[in-house]
């Protein structure tokens, strides 16, 4: 089917996008090349891996299809190379970026269906797979997860994969569910980083932490 053959290549696109990403965020803290491949390979498919570990679901797709971590492990090695490139292309790699959080959020809520689990299941899976490979790239970083500081990431990642559940149980057709849950994910997270929207923030201070 069309919409089969487009989502999967758009979530190859999106998978290579985040490897280079991660691969970046290696850069920054100086890692070796080997760190830059194992930084690059969680963020690209962390998400995906925690998603089906959590559902029993294996072979994991980067394991059944082992060309798939070598397409990561590539484009990990290839922004080594193109790094002093990367910041003209900033723009294009925030709409990537998008776009991959869009198809991730999807494609998880979509195989969660698939594999038969509930509704509210198939939603946080979809979160799952959209913003986890993120957060073990920065734990692996040693810095707190930009999603949990400033980033409007796991909402839209959230509200994303509900459209599309909502949207599947209620019969619409696959082409246009697709169709409308990726623009609306898309267009939410392009959006939030025009206008700067974040999540409320809880800033707590303990008044003994003040006592000298």
């Amino acid at each position: 089917m069309l919409e089969v053959k487009v989502i999967s290549i758009l979530w190859f696109i999106g998978v290579l996008a985040e490897a280079m990403t991660g691969a970046l965020a290696a850069g920054k803290k100086q890692m070796d090349l080997f760190g830059v491949v194992i930084i690059g390979c969680v963020t690209a498919i962390g998400g995906g891996t925690l998603r089906d570990m959590l559902l029993g679901n294996y072979p994991l797709i980067w394991v059944e299809n082992a060309h798939y971590l070598l397409a990561v492990a590539a484009a990990s090695l290839l922004t080594v190379m193109i790094a002093p490139l990367m910041r003209y292309l900033s723009r294009l790699f925030l709409a990537i970026d998008a776009l991959g959080l869009a198809v991730f959020s999807v494609v998880g809520a979509q195989k969660t269906l698939m594999l038969g689990y509930s509704i509210e299941i198939a939603i946080a899976m979809g979160v799952v797979t959209g913003v986890f490979g993120g957060v073990i790239r920065d734990v692996l970083c040693n810095q707190v997860p930009l999603i949990f500081k400033k980033e409007l990431y796991a909402l839209v990642a959230l509200l994303t994969s509900a459209l599309y559940v909502v949207m599947k149980l209620n019969g619409v057709v696959e082409w246009i569910n697709l169709s409308v849950a990726l623009t609306f994910g898309f267009s939410f997270r392009m959006l939030a980083i025009r206008y700067h929207w974040s999540m409320p923030k809880f800033d707590y201070q303990c008044q003994s932490d003040n006592i000298h």
